[in-house]
């Protein structure tokens, strides 16, 4: 459900109202039922009902009933909306953990998160930068990395949560390589049978020749170069300033980026489309998933937008998207009876 104080219970409603969806697949939120009701009320949605269960196996699964396994983390009458709190920072995260046990225990095929707020789990004396080092704790995994999608346009990064000064730092040849690996097992989990991966440079001009810097000559190159020998099909380094534009343009299935800023950027200048006539957002599109974990896990690429809390204007496309996403990637690991 994400935040109980944000946009995630809207979209939440918006998204399962699709009947399509429940074509594809068993939807079960993990959250708070009262605030669910609550964001039903606000979009005026009468035709919904909240179905609460303690498992997967009381779900209805059908259109016009959402299930919800109440979590009861929330004071309905205490919470602010639009408003940070250690009392939504505890039931966030609280359902994201709930959710990582479910899978783990292979009760449900796929996760998919609406957004948290980093400074409320934090409040909460949950000291974590993001969903990614929470499951990454949670499932005991150590090599991982985050993917962005929309469309055609992939990227996985080398890092994420950190300072620029700090990522320069950790741009090596063994985590540059690790994150070619990842990139190449997750496009062939997407089906891509043949995955064409572009690494890009750190420096600007990929360093030309070391004039503007060593990393691509010291790490990344060595890093392209076993990956080669490996069989991996992967290109680079390839100068950050064109490597998107080819990617979307068809020459690559995903990017390697270097940092945070450097893949999520491209990713939502191509996703986010905001209409300053209606002054509203026409698309807010595009997904986050996490390469390397032993369960499935996709979540919208926005965050809680405490701004558009109650207005009843989010755009759920970016969490129609995870979901969907979620779909195929159980579907391509041959998942058999059990729920998404």
């Amino acid at each position: 459900m994400g935040d109980p104080a944000s946009i995630g219970p809207e979209i939440t409603v918006k998204a399962l109202s699709r009947k399509e969806l429940y074509d594809k697949c068993r939807p079960l939120v993990i959250g708070d039922a009262r605030i669910m009701d609550m964001a039903l009320q606000e979009l005026g949605r009468n035709d919904i009902s909240v179905h609460k269960v303690t498992s997967p196996h009381e779900g209805l699964y059908r259109q016009g009933v959402i299930d919800v396994l109440d979590m009861g983390l929330v004071d309905a009458d205490k919470l602010e909306l639009s408003k940070v709190s250690s009392m939504a920072g505890t039931a966030a995260f609280g359902y994201v953990k709930k959710v990582i046990e479910l899978a783990m225990k292979k009760e449900i095929d796929a996760t998919v998160t609406n957004a948290l707020n980093k400074e409320a789990i934090n409040l909460a004396g949950y000291h974590f930068s993001g969903h990614t080092e929470i499951y990454a704790e949670y499932t005991g995994t150590k090599k991982y990395t985050m993917m962005l999608a929309h469309h055609n346009l992939r990227v996985v990064h080398v890092s994420t949560h950190v300072s620029l000064r700090e990522a320069c730092d950790r741009v090596k040849k063994e985590r540059v390589l690790e994150v070619i690996r990842i990139a190449d097992e997750a496009c062939r989990s997407m089906g891509i049978e043949k995955p064409r991966i572009a690494v890009a440079g750190l420096n600007p001009h990929c360093g030309e020749g070391g004039l503007f810097g060593r990393e691509e000559i010291e790490e990344i190159t060595p890093a392209i170069r076993a990956a080669e020998a490996e069989g991996i099909h992967v290109q680079g380094p390839v100068p950050p300033d064109t490597v998107f534009s080819k990617a979307r343009g068809g020459w690559y299935d995903i990017v390697v980026a270097m940092y945070h800023d450097q893949g999520h950027i491209p990713l939502k200048m191509a996703g986010f489309v905001y209409n300053s006539e209606a002054q509203k957002w026409d698309a807010v599109e595009g997904v986050n998933i996490t390469l390397g974990l032993p369960i499935i896990r996709t979540s919208v690429d926005h965050g809680t937008a405490f701004d558009q809390v109650g207005k009843g204007s989010a755009n759920e496309l970016s969490l129609i998207n995870a979901i969907e996403y979620a779909i195929g990637f159980a579907l391509n690991s041959n998942i058999q009876n059990r729920m998404i």
